[in-house]
């Protein structure tokens, strides 16, 4: 068994580097893969990138600016809240002192 494989490793080793067989590539394609289906897709118009990122870009600062806003008038809600209790407390205490 090894007496078969010596000979054909030394033949492998003793082949030139470079052959020109070994570099040269055929590219070919076959028919049915060179026609496009007439009917494959449907043809959208598509959406740019440009688009979709200003409409993302205004969406976010929308819902953004709606959870400020609602956020800010419940801040303002308390605070009124509590300094016009604030008022009815010191009101009654200059009542009750007088």
């Amino acid at each position: 068994m090894s007496s078969r494989l010596l000979p054909s490793a030394l033949r492998a080793f003793s082949r030139p580097a470079l052959q020109p067989k070994q570099f040269a590539r055929n590219f070919q394609t076959s028919i049915p893969l060179l026609e496009t289906p007439s009917a494959a897709l449907p043809l959208r118009k598509p959406v740019g990138a440009f688009r979709g990122g200003l409409f993302g870009f205004l969406l976010g600062t929308t819902l953004a600016g709606a959870g400020t806003y609602y956020y800010i008038l419940d801040e303002y809600r308390v605070s009124n809240e509590l300094l016009t209790e604030d008022i009815y407390v010191r009101d009654l205490y200059e009542r009750v002192c007088i």
